[in-house]
């Protein structure tokens, strides 16, 4: 899952994306509303929680522009709780409003409702290419009948393959979208990765379904 924080204090920020990605969420994050709308239009994000009070461009505006070109979910964060805030926020269409200071289990709590909304109306969980095929609401991965153990990354990894099947994703992508948009690219974990995911999904069976792009990137289609 993919979060975007929006919010002009940098000590909130940081605290905020490094307790959501302790508890396994990818967070990108922005100080200002106009970086965050960039932001918003490059990735899918699973879910954006954003400041009321933000400077130059509030809180109210970003939340009106990104509904303007997504439907991602939105908790709006305040220092007020009044009933006018509220009703506004849910008018311009915010998801949810948490009042600061909150504790960080409300939060975690607030995000696991609104993220489970979703999936009962997003995409079917079952993923199949040829006779692979993922659960992604179960994290469990066959080949057939032969289940195939992954760890967290391999799964998102496989999981992202599967959703573009048939396109070809370079190394930057596959980086921004399974593991963080500030990553070091000049790593080789794709590389690496790619290659262990190989060794569970590939080499054990006679057709083979990741194929590399020379130059390019990498694609999962069903080759007869």
């Amino acid at each position: 899952m993919r979060i975007l924080v929006i919010e002009d204090e940098p000590k909130a920020a940081d605290y905020l994306q490094k307790g959501l990605s302790e508890n396994g969420y990818i967070v990108d994050k922005s100080l200002n509303g106009i970086d965050g709308l960039h932001l918003v239009s490059q990735h899918n994000y699973d879910l954006v929680i954003l400041d009321v009070n933000l400077p130059g461009l509030d809180g109210w505006d970003v939340l009106k522009l990104i509904r303007d070109r997504s439907n991602t979910r939105v908790i709006m964060l305040t220092a007020r709780g009044r009933l006018s805030d509220k009703v506004k926020g849910l008018d311009l269409g915010a998801d949810d409003f948490l009042v600061k200071p909150f504790e960080f289990p409300e939060l975690l709590a607030r995000i696991r409702t609104l993220l489970r909304r979703r999936e009962n109306i997003a995409i079917a969980s079952i993923l199949k290419v040829a006779d692979l095929e993922i659960d992604s609401v179960g994290h469990r991965a066959f080949r057939g009948s032969k289940r195939i153990d992954l760890t967290s990354k391999e799964f998102s990894l496989l999981h992202l393959l599967m959703q573009h099947t048939k396109e070809v994703l370079s190394r930057t992508q596959i980086i921004s979208l399974v593991w963080d948009m500030n990553f070091d690219c000049n790593t080789n974990v794709v590389e690496v990765s790619i290659r262990r995911l190989r060794a569970k999904v590939d080499e054990p069976f006679e057709r083979k379904l990741i194929h590399t792009i020379r130059g390019v990137g990498y694609v999962l289609e069903d080759r007869e």
